[in-house]
């Protein structure tokens, strides 16, 4: 009678592991079909990006400098977090766990998920749908009509996200609402830093924009980083850009970058901004479309970057910044235009040389050159505080009447403005250095270095339209041996009718207009898909990524 009991035990027993066996065995087949693997198509994407080390000399900071960028860099990592939840929404760390492969993990990391940003957001991992034009700023259920037809507060704002209510209609939830724990625990941050602060412009910038972050009310610190002047070190650090919202260009994600001052080159370029005023007059366009005066009180200096943070770090890497977005503060203060000089120069080394052998003729190479590349750079985040901010029949902001376009094009109206500043300053003799060749033909080189960001990039975009348009109007010319020259006259004539077209188009908030010319011109040719192809044969990288952080810097 025992050894039946215990058999029957037995029984039950090894029925009930075999079941546990059979579970974890189906758990395991499952966690094998859930893992997220490359895409095949995406095998020669893995090394686009070249490493490169944020490092900086700090013996000059005092120890109160140091211990502020510690503290900088802290807040910068909470605020890396909070722009993977705008842009993948998923758990980053089971995620990024998800993914066996080291050098596809890392790749993710680059991307914030599992589109590639470089590649028009083409998923690049099993298991994954297309992005979202919407990013995590709306519901994925909602449609452009959905929301167009709908009334609710706050419905174009920058610093909420769309959600839907019990009843499944449309609502708002303020930044400082959905992300409140993250928010917060920057903002201590930042006070804190403030009270290691020397510099008490700086301290008071910190100060308000904790507030801000609390409020989503940020004017008053933008205010307050326009009036702080002389900080060896700076923070840009909040939600910023618009460019992660491709469904309407509303919505600013978060983004920080920690700044060093070259006090050097900031003195070299503080004498540009006083041209500002004289340059908006003499625009290529009909009066009204120049009447607004930039902000007297612009300035322009250079920094090295020893950390970048969310947005900024997604994909294509920032190299320069022009700041405040808020219309307002451009109007009555002008911009902060910050020149990231490091990133530039990595940039230019790794790339920007390697195309310019790949690509350029021999006679024109030694045309390719830093500084103008620094110029081109620095006059594009100028310029943007040229032309007009405010439709002139009603409809808004130039930014609200273009919607998704309005980024695109403001990118290009930037760039073929600093082009034509660059111009007017060579002219007046304030620009000593280089021939306006060397410019242009930098300029060229420089947007086979950026068309390769991809379609879905608004930089890329604008750099796709102004290729092509060059093209027809002959700016320059390729050989037989598909290598491209550059004509001055003809590369001049075409700066100024471009000019032209976009403030127009802004200045008329031309929604469709502009809808025409990103479809017709914001693609790459035949002929331009050929040169790329040249690029990635050569294994030329297309961006670069950062090994960064307190570790790195001895902090």
């Amino acid at each position: 009678m025992k050894l039946t009991k215990i058999a029957a035990v037995f029984i039950v027993v090894s029925g009930a592991l075999s079941a546990c066996d059979a579970q974890n065995e189906n758990k395991n087949k499952a966690a094998t079909i859930l893992a997220p693997t490359l895409l095949p198509e995406h095998n020669n994407r893995l090394d686009i990006y070249k490493t490169v080390t944020l490092t900086a000399d700090l013996s000059q900071y005092s120890s109160n400098q140091k211990q502020m960028l510690s503290l900088l860099i802290e807040a910068s990592e909470i605020i890396d977090d909070l722009f993977w939840q705008q842009a993948f929404g998923q758990n980053k760390i089971s995620f990024l766990a998800s993914i066996k492969d080291e050098k596809v993990r890392h790749f993710a990391e680059v991307n914030y998920g599992p589109w590639d940003r470089l590649a028009g957001d083409k998923t690049f991992l099993s298991n994954f749908k297309d992005k979202n034009h919407g990013a995590e700023f709306y519901p994925a259920d909602m449609s452009k009509s959905e929301f167009e037809q709908t009334d609710f507060a706050d419905k174009k704002g920058l610093y909420s996200l769309v959600r839907r209510n019990d009843e499944g209609g449309l609502i708002t939830v303020s930044y400082s609402e959905a992300y409140a724990d993250e928010i917060n625990r920057v903002a201590v941050i930042l006070e804190k830093a403030a009270n290691f602060a020397d510099d008490k412009e700086f301290a008071n910038y910190l100060t308000i924009r904790a507030q801000a972050l609390r409020t989503d009310e940020y004017q008053a610190s933008d205010f307050a980083w326009m009036d702080m002047k002389n900080n060896p070190i700076d923070v840009v650090i909040g939600p910023i850009e618009t460019y992660e919202d491709q469904l309407f260009g509303y919505r600013a994600a978060f983004e920080s970058y920690v700044l060093l001052k070259d006090l050097s080159w900031s003195k070299k370029l503080a004498k540009y901004a006083q041209y500002l005023p004289e340059l908006q007059i003499n625009l290529p366009v009909e009066k009204k479309y120049k009447a607004e005066v930039p902000g007297s009180d612009a300035d322009l200096n250079a920094y090295d970057v020893i950390f970048y943070a969310g947005h900024s770090n997604a994909g294509s890497k920032t190299i320069a910044i022009n700041l405040p977005n808020d219309e307002q503060v451009q109007l009555k203060k002008g911009t902060r235009r910050l020149q990231l000089k490091n990133a530039m120069r990595a940039k230019f080394d790794a790339i920007m040389l390697p195309i310019t052998d790949t690509l350029i003729v021999p006679e024109q190479r030694k045309n390719v050159t830093f500084n103008a590349f620094f110029a081109n750079t620095m006059f594009h985040e100028v310029a943007h505080g040229l032309g007009i901010k405010n439709t002139l029949n009603n409809k808004g902001t130039v930014r609200q009447a273009l919607k998704e376009h309005a980024s695109a094009l403001e990118e290009g109206k930037a760039d073929i403005l600093g082009l034509y500043m660059i111009r007017q300053l060579l002219a007046k003799g304030a620009i000593t250095e280089g021939i306006l060749e060397d410019y242009y033909t930098t300029f060229l080189t420089g947007i086979f270095r950026s068309v390769r960001f991809g379609a879905s990039s608004a930089h890329g975009k604008a750099n796709m339209v102004r290729f092509n348009y060059f093209a027809e109007h002959g700016a320059f010319s390729r050989n037989e041996q598909g290598l491209y020259s550059i004509n001055v006259e003809k590369m001049t004539a075409a700066v100024n009718s471009l000019s032209k077209l976009i403030l127009t188009l802004q200045g008329n908030g031309d929604y469709q207009g502009v809808d025409k010319l990103v479809t017709t011109s914001g693609i790459i040719t035949s002929s331009l898909a050929e040169s790329l192809a040249r690029l990635e044969t050569a294994n030329i990288p297309v961006d670069i990524v950062f090994k960064q952080g307190k570790q790195v810097l001895g902090l």
